[in-house]
């Protein structure tokens, strides 16, 4: 069993394709994850990406898209084994923190002014 386990989701009211392009631009993945080396072994169009990583840590990471409703759920995963000496507890909480900083962001951005509680805003 890997030290880290973890499994997190986030909703964004966007459209499939556009949240996929996001997902899918290694430029974000440098950005959003600095400390690890990621290699795609299953590009998965608009439903996400898996990857080997590599770096601080070593395992797979996925990010699958599902659409729902008006948006889209994220869901996150990540196994993998710290390649240094942490605490795999201390290590897996600032790994959800910072998936929740990604999502969120994320979210921030593709939705932009849209009002809580309110669907798509047209192109």
């Amino acid at each position: 069993m890997p030290g880290i386990d973890l499994i997190d989701e986030a909703f964004v009211v966007a459209p499939i394709a556009q949240v996929a392009e996001q997902v899918r631009d290694p430029q974000r993945w440098r950005a959003w994850w600095p400390d690890l080396r990621l290699t795609v072994f299953q590009d998965r169009a608009d439903a996400g990406v898996r990857w080997n990583i590599s770096g601080a840590l070593v395992g797979s990471m996925e990010v699958w898209l599902e659409p729902w409703g008006d948006g889209v759920i994220i869901h996150y995963y990540l196994r993998a084994d710290p390649t240094r000496p942490v605490s795999p507890r201390h290590e897996q909480r600032a790994r959800a923190l910072r998936a929740k900083q990604i999502f969120w962001r994320l979210k921030d951005d593709l939705e932009g002014d849209r009002p809580p509680g309110c669907g798509q805003l047209p192109a």
